[in-house]
């Protein structure tokens, strides 16, 4: 007699043992449980999917307020915020040419709440460029997508004797040293840009870094600084006040925004092409499904009128595939070698 508790219920008995040639999966109904073992993590996979974002998503900028790249992020966020049904709050972590922000990137959880919008430099060439970096950008970092190219013309302040590249590498040549160049920070696009033409020209300036483009724009249009490389969409106010003179398009096609001015290479430097772009990342680790998510969410963000109309208003154009790009500034890098590196102390 199997003993009984006091409620009257009784003690659970012991399964019987299986007959020989039984296996677990013999029976039905454990067959369908296995069976649908797949169906139930696919139900949860979607469930955190359709979870996601319960809570404000951060989107890092590792630059200053005010350039191309927090105007971009911004227009991103106000859309991204909209399909989600969440805020995207915008966090500026400029510094170290991009590094600290993709640093706080790293360091934060693989949970899809920590987006950053990554420059060219950013992701591609400061692996290259620094040493001792808290963060392996193949290792830590899952590239979403491009949002935006940007294509930077070459201007020179008004003291500047020269309407061309032929007309600037001639007075460089006739007077080495007296030049200067400005760029938002060391291994930024305009930097690498400055860097190759004097690779590729044979002449001789010198670059004076920023922590930003509005301080470097304001000393070349200031004429303490004689010439950079910048974003059209930066350069555009000045060039209609006639503070600055736009002498070439570093592209590999000439920019709607100003189609009167010639390309880089059409003065005799094939190829010469440093547009950057800014792209969207996340951490290496965050789950498919969030991913997932993310992009067809900004997928939808770039074919949606408005917002693209935006980006071309901010001077962006659509983006390319990804890698192409980053092989490319990883490529320029090399070539300006030691020229574009921070001593590769840092």
């Amino acid at each position: 007699m199997p003993r009984s508790s006091s409620a009257g219920a009784k003690w659970p008995v012991r399964c019987a043992r299986p007959r020989s040639g039984d296996s677990f999966c013999s029976h039905p109904d454990r067959r369908r449980a296995v069976l649908s073992l797949p169906l139930l993590f696919a139900v949860g996979r979607n469930a955190r999917a359709e979870a996601y974002p319960a809570r404000p998503i951060k989107f890092i900028v590792p630059w200053p307020a005010g350039g191309v790249a927090d105007t971009i992020a911004r227009i991103t966020a106000e859309k991204l915020s909209t399909r989600l049904g969440q805020n995207l709050i915008v966090d500026n972590r400029p510094g170290a040419s991009g590094n600290i922000g993709m640093a706080a990137t790293a360091a934060a959880p693989a949970d899809g709440y920590t987006l950053v919008l990554t420059p060219t430099n950013s992701l591609t060439v400061n692996q290259t460029l620094y040493k001792n970096l808290p963060f392996d950008t193949a290792r830590d970092f899952l590239p979403l997508t491009i949002l935006a190219t940007v294509p930077n013309v070459l201007v020179v302040n008004r003291t500047v004797p020269a309407n061309s590249v032929a007309e600037l590498v001639a007075y460089a040549r006739a007077n080495p040293g007296k030049l200067s160049f400005a760029s938002p920070g060391l291994a930024t696009g305009a930097h690498l840009a400055g860097e190759l033409l004097k690779v590729e020209a044979g002449i001789d300036m010198l670059h004076v870094p920023y922590t930003g483009i509005a301080p470097a724009l304001n000393d070349v249009v200031g004429e303490r600084v004689s010439l950079m490389f910048l974003g059209i969409s930066s350069a555009l106010p000045f060039i209609r006040a006639g503070s600055l003179r736009p002498l070439a398009v570093a592209a590999l096609e000439r920019s709607p925004l100003l189609p009167e001015v010639p390309l880089v290479a059409d003065a005799g430097y094939p190829g010469f092409d440093v547009t950057s772009w800014y792209g969207i990342a996340v951490r290496s680790g965050t789950p498919a499904e969030i991913v997932d998510r993310l992009y067809r969410e900004t997928a939808a963000i770039l074919t949606g009128r408005p917002a693209a109309a935006r980006l071309r208003r901010a001077g962006p154009q659509r983006g390319e595939e990804m890698g192409r790009h980053r092989r490319a500034r990883q490529h320029q890098a090399r070539i300006g070698g030691g020229r574009c590196s921070p001593s590769r102390a840092t």
